[in-house]
């Protein structure tokens, strides 16, 4: 089990915040949590709730000063979020009604909470682990359906048991040798060299599993970069306002009028698609519209699309030619401006046409998009839960080499078997930190740090 101190503040405080987004609203939410929640709670509620979890009107008051009308809710510990004592306060939106009561709980005694206490203790008192921890904050901050939905496969526990399952495994392992050590000619004679075997590439091929959904895990998480390249005036822009389907960036007949790149993001079908119209790749001597073509060639170096236009398949031939020698992303030639094009060969050539004014093709050039991101990240397997951060990859390959060590020293009979099986001890260890069944407050400070406060 975790520590039960963090970042240099007790547990036994009992805490307090805002937990609903400032601003002009309906209600706001106050949340307190701790061993005196309750305590203080009633020192400014007229009416208490006579049953957990049911919400119940009350007068707040200050002294003899009523402060709101609110909505009051306990959840008694360990039922609760925290596992302690929690009220949830509903006021009134807006800054004042939520302020004040805040501030009148701090003066009876509650601590104004940091950013991700709540979910903090939960970890500490056992109720979620980090990964379900990361979970929560990558559910508040999901910005598309796919990050939304590997969110809550995490918060629901599946890579965690997955992680577990390998643990387990490996903690077998190291017992099997460590009989084997010590007790050689017990039983059946020595532990079979296949049973050990069997057992690594077990383990082995779940580790690889997981770490190969992490392109797809970055993808959902960060979104996959599908960059909008060609020479200006191809109508470039135009097809990145009709893919948004909203008008983002300026439509002009003056080449060279987008000066730098601009993201936005489509929730697709199945992935996120952050898509950047970039400024005209031509040759110039314009010092500010060279420094847009800069930005545009850093994006093509790091996409996974680039949609290559032109308005003619010479058009495209060229741009796809300076394209791929800027990027190594996956090259779709686009032609634009169908709806004035009459010469059938210039739809021939091995493109998606499309037209930014009637539509044609958009939705045709969206699903070549997907497929694309699919080849790229690979089959998604629904019963493989996916790594969405670069410190569940690290972990992964951290215990991935160290199993490999083990095995090609007791394979090789390069070490005692005593001193070989150290590596699965090591491995164990990365798996444990990720999960959090140790106590590695330098983790706990790293997850906790990006959440918001009241969370």
């Amino acid at each position: 089990m975790i520590g039960k101190k963090g970042n240099g503040l007790t547990v036994d405080d009992t805490i307090v915040a805002i937990a609903s987004p400032p601003g002009r609203g309906a209600i706001a939410v106050v949340r307190l949590s701790g061993r005196d929640a309750f305590s203080i709670a009633r020192n400014h509620l007229r009416s208490w709730p006579s049953h957990a979890r049911v919400a119940r009107l009350s007068d707040f008051i200050d002294g003899v000063k009523r402060l709101d009308e609110v909505l009051v809710t306990t959840f008694p510990g360990p039922d609760s979020y925290t596992g302690e004592d929690v009220v949830e306060i509903s006021t009134h939106g807006g800054y004042q009604a939520p302020s004040s009561v805040v501030a009148a709980l701090t003066a009876s005694g509650a601590r104004q909470a940091n950013a991700g206490e709540f979910t903090r203790r939960a970890v500490l008192n056992g109720k979620l682990d980090i990964l379900q921890a990361e979970a929560i904050s990558d559910l508040i901050d999901a910005n598309s359906r796919a990050m939304q939905s590997a969110a809550l496969a995490q918060l629901d526990g599946g890579l965690s048991r997955r992680l577990s399952e390998l643990r387990s495994q490996l903690l077998e392992l190291d017992a099997l040798i460590a009989y084997d050590v010590d007790f050689p000619e017990e039983d059946d004679g020595p532990i079979s060299r296949e049973r050990i075997g069997s057992t690594i590439n077990d383990v082995l091929s779940s580790l690889d599993a997981l770490l190969a959904t992490a392109p797809a895990g970055e993808i959902v998480r960060e979104g996959a970069v599908v960059v909008i390249a060609g020479p200006p005036n191809v109508g470039k822009s135009s097809l990145f306002n009709a893919l948004l389907g909203k008008s983002r960036a300026i439509v002009a007949e003056v080449p060279g009028t987008t000066r730098d790149a601009i993201e936005a993001v489509i929730d697709g079908a199945k992935w996120p698609l952050r898509l950047v119209d970039t400024a005209g790749l031509r040759e110039t001597t314009d010092r500010v519209e060279r420094l847009g073509i800069e930005v545009s060639e850093r994006y093509l170096s790091t996409a996974e699309v680039v949609l290559a236009c032109g308005e003619t398949s010479r058009d495209l031939e060229e741009t796809t030619r300076l394209v791929r020698a800027l990027s190594p992303a996956a090259v779709q030639p686009v032609l634009t401006k169908a709806d004035l094009v009459s010469n059938r060969d210039e739809k021939s050539v091995d493109a998606v046409a499309v037209s930014a004014e009637t539509g044609f093709g958009l939705q045709q050039l969206l699903s070549r998009i997907e497929t694309i991101v699919d080849e790229h990240c690979g089959p998604r397997l629904p019963e493989v839960p996916m790594l969405t951060r670069v410190r569940h990859k690290r972990a992964l390959e951290i215990a991935r080499s160290e199993i490999l060590e083990f095995y090609s020293a007791w394979s090789e009979s390069k070490l005692p078997a005593a001193i070989a099986a150290v590596h699965l001890r090591t491995a164990v260890g990365a798996l444990e930190e990720l999960v959090g069944t140790i106590d590695v407050e330098d983790v706990l400070d790293r997850v906790f740090s990006s959440f918001c406060v009241g969370k």
